[in-house]
């Protein structure tokens, strides 16, 4: 770390408009950073007055063979709501640096430019300066990242001609299929410069209602719950059910977080992110509850936050070194410092399902891709085979119909995951992984992103990447 630090430089872009601040005129301004060979940018974007959202763009060093317009960039958005892209999804993850700071083997990197959002403010190093202006709901925290994208891709035409994947995990899956449609809009009205090459939903939160009716029987099958636990995990779902049905979406999350409680005491407090564990034995699943907006949610997260252990060190990482390398964090933001308050502001939409914005993706002619970890709980394969069965996109029959194929990470090594394909309807079926991916199967999720990215690299393992 140390000997990157002479390599950074700095820039301020002052805008022209003023305004009104308690100690007297204020200037809005946009900061960025980076390091002097370009492999690293980052900086914030002040998307709404007061309201400021942080970004890091990678340069992949795969990609210097390879004409810069063939190179996919992947932008990806962290769930809870509340979890930080640029913390969990990168250093967690798929960034180049693991959390001790020491190259990733399976960085996705290899694969694409990676462009990690702090979405939206509030989640990481964003921050709001006024708790009001935090997003109320997806399509707010949308045009917030449309924003951003704008500032970020019309100032830079190295970017302007090269795919831009919307990636997602959990509750991101809601933001990318929001922004999506954000994004394709903004282009078509000549607002945005960027190549849009597809949303890529992994254990996507998209149908929460999906997703509550798969947690019982899922977990009866494993046997984690008995027939009385089923029953009540069942009982909650058919209110949820209900109240979703009559529009009483806050109350649908109260009841959501009633049922994590009765799941968890039912199961012996079973993995939420993967059946095969108790809720104590995942380091990086405790990490995710910890820094998203579901600690002190319920009673479950309440017990995930008591049992965060080695895993918190991330926070210190990211309000310590990383915040010492990136310079430009205003003194009073704590990365995380927001996180819960995204939670609460978002709780009105958080059980409103997106299937209509994926269906309206998909007949606008844009690459979907879906994939889910086998072993995951709170958005299990069978709640997405759910939602997807519900879409009225024209070629689904097609999709049902169209083969089921294996996928492997070597020739003649064991099946890794299955695929399903149809035109821009695409399906990853990753066995032995839970809700993260890319952590528990790293290997077959590069395979996959290479798939999803047409990425020019070849498959690897070892990334060129060093402090």
């Amino acid at each position: 770390m140390e000997g990157r630090r002479s390599l950074l430089w700095a820039v301020v872009v002052v805008a022209t408009a003023f305004r009104i601040g308690g100690e007297g005129t204020q200037v809005a301004v946009a900061v960025a950073a980076g390091t002097a060979d370009g492999s690293e940018e980052w900086g914030y974007v002040e998307v709404r007055p007061k309201a400021h959202m942080f970004w890091w763009l990678y340069r992949s060093p795969q990609r210097d063979a390879v004409p810069e317009s063939d190179w996919p960039i992947i932008l990806w958005l962290q769930g809870g709501p509340g979890g930080s892209g640029v913390g969990i999804g990168n250093f967690l993850e798929i960034g180049p640096l693991n959390s001790e700071l020491k190259p990733r083997n399976w960085t996705w990197l290899q694969k694409a430019d990676l462009l990690f959002v702090d979405n939206p403010v509030g989640a990481g190093y964003s921050y709001v300066e006024d708790e009001s202006l935090l997003v109320k709901t997806d399509e707010e925290a949308a045009t917030d990242l449309t924003k951003l994208l704008i500032e970020l891709f019309n100032s830079k035409e190295n970017l302007q001609n090269r795919a831009l994947f919307l990636a997602a995990e959990s509750y991101g899956g809601k933001y990318a299929v929001t922004t999506g449609l954000a994004v394709l809009k903004a282009i078509q009205e000549g607002k945005l410069k960027l190549k849009l090459g597809g949303v890529v939903l992994g254990d996507s939160w998209i149908s929460p209602e999906d997703f509550v009716f798969s947690w019982g029987p899922l977990l009866r099958d494993v046997s984690r719950l008995d027939s009385r636990g089923l029953e009540r995990s069942n009982s909650l779902a058919l209110k949820i059910r209900q109240q979703l049905q009559s529009g009483q979406y806050g109350e649908a999350t109260n009841t959501w977080s009633q049922l994590e409680s009765v799941v968890s005491i039912s199961s012996n407090s079973v993995d939420f992110y993967n059946f095969m564990l108790d809720a104590d034995r995942d380091p990086i699943a405790l990490t995710a509850a910890e820094m998203s907006g579901l600690v002190g949610i319920s009673e479950y997260s309440e017990y995930l936050s008591s049992k965060v252990t080695s895993a918190g060190n991330i926070g210190s990482i990211m309000n310590g070194v990383i915040r010492e390398k990136l310079k430009i964090i205003p003194k009073d933001v704590k990365w995380g410092g927001q996180s819960n308050l995204v939670f609460s502001s978002l709780q009105n939409d958080f059980m409103k399902p997106r299937i209509k914005e994926v269906d309206e993706l998909l007949s606008k002619g844009v690459n979907v891709t879906v994939y889910n970890g086998q072993l995951d709980v709170i958005c299990a394969t069978k709640g997405t085979e759910a939602w997807i069965e519900k879409l009225k996109w024209e070629g689904l029959q097609n999709f049902t119909n169209s083969a089921h194929e294996p996928l492997f990470c070597e020739d003649g090594g064991e099946t890794k995951a299955f695929r399903k394909s149809y035109t821009n309807l695409h399906f990853y079926w990753v066995l032995g992984a839970g809700h993260f991916v890319p952590v528990d199967q790293p290997c077959v999720a590069l395979k996959m992103v290479g798939e999803i990215t047409q990425s020019p690299a070849p498959l690897h393992n070892g990334s060129k990447y060093r402090m």
